[in-house]
């Protein structure tokens, strides 16, 4: 897509730090990182979000992601990694991607990145629940 950051960097003519370039997927650090080291892993067809991925993506984009999350405990020494995909919200280009983010502990990054919250009873958690259910099944 000529106006996607991403395909540009995938083109060749956006410069980044490409960390891993396969026939399916690309690979670069992320330049305003959570840690340094933080990489982005996008697959080289255009494909907006999670929602819109084809099985034919899926599984190069997230064997590189795990290939990169092993990869970064070597290279950084880090103990483990934070592996995260955004749809839409928070998505700041709409070419998936999946953020493989070194991790340490200790490392002052905690838990997820926005507040928590609970269901107000079982009831309530149910009926969540049993929408997601219906709507699985459409």
């Amino acid at each position: 897509m000529a106006d996607c950051l991403f395909c540009s960097i995938i083109a060749g003519t956006t410069p980044a730090q490409i960390v891993l370039d396969t026939p399916d997927v690309v690979g670069f650090l992320d330049i305003r990182p959570v840690f340094k080291g933080h990489t982005l892993i996008v697959p080289r067809a255009h494909v907006p979000t999670m929602v819109e991925m084809s099985d034919e993506v899926m599984i190069p984009l997230f064997g590189a992601a795990r290939s990169v999350a092993g990869a970064v405990r070597t290279a950084f020494g880090a103990q483990g990694s934070f592996v995260a995909v955004n749809n839409v919200v928070s998505q700041s280009v709409p070419h998936l991607h999946v953020h493989v983010v070194p991790r340490t502990k200790g490392d002052g990054l905690r838990g997820f990145f926005w507040p928590r919250t609970k269901y107000a009873d079982e009831t309530e958690a149910s009926e969540y629940a049993g929408k997601l259910r219906a709507a699985l099944a459409d």
